[in-house]
């Protein structure tokens, strides 16, 4: 009876700690909104939050709030420090994720393309489960061509994630992107975006299909 007990037990925890495993090929909202401060010429400080929406977009599941400072080395590499404040949703409850972060940049422009290789080590500290450091590594083109007074511009993106220590080192995520970029008002920029996203879930690849938003504002 004992062993039943301690069995069941260890399935309704399993069961509990995957309740947000949505279905393979799940649709999702995200929404990202921006703000961008110039200190100086080559010193930025930006406020980033962010909000999703999984199982076809009927549950809020992910927020989180990031501040960051950026600074340009040369023309072509920039760098920056910052601390993202994430709460996820486990059983019911939206959990924290303290994230400190480091960025390097390295941008560049080839006919009218523009380039850009961000590379990101962030350290994920949890209150509930094994913490881990996770690289990510992110190549973004944006086509030269731009439509209407909007300046709608194609962009296409891919990141891939790498953790350390979970409990070992994988490769378990990826993202490829496709969206417009367009100017809304002076100082404030749009961007509409598909997301694949890729991801290891109990073991196995599963994706999810995007719709994302992207709001930016500088000062």
């Amino acid at each position: 009876m004992g062993k039943k007990i301690l069995i069941m037990a260890i399935l309704f925890m399993s069961f509990a700690c995957i309740a947000r495993a949505y279905d393979d090929h799940d649709f999702q909202v995200w929404n990202t909104d921006f703000g961008e401060i110039k200190l100086n010429k080559k010193t930025k400080l930006i406020y980033e939050q962010e909000f999703r929406w999984g199982n076809n977009a009927s549950q809020f599941f992910y927020q989180h709030y990031d501040l960051g400072l950026f600074y340009d080395v040369t023309k072509w590499l920039n760098v920056g420090v910052g601390y993202r404040h994430i709460l996820d949703l486990v059983n019911n409850h939206f959990k924290p994720d303290y994230d400190p972060y480091l960025t390097a940049t390295l941008s560049g422009e080839i006919k009218g393309f523009k380039l850009e290789d961000r590379s990101r080590m962030e350290y994920n500290d949890f209150d509930y489960k094994t913490d881990f450091w996770r690289y990510r590594n992110k190549f973004t083109v944006k086509l030269p061509w731009k439509f209407t007074k909007f300046e709608i511009q194609p962009v296409f993106s891919e990141e891939g994630l790498m953790v350390f220590g979970r409990p070992s080192t994988q490769f378990n995520q990826n993202r490829f992107t496709a969206g417009l970029a367009f100017n809304i008002i002076k100082n404030m920029k749009g961007e509409v975006y598909y997301m694949l996203q890729s991801f290891k879930s109990s073991g196995k690849w599963v994706d999810a299909n995007v719709l994302g938003t992207k709001i930016k504002m500088s000062f």
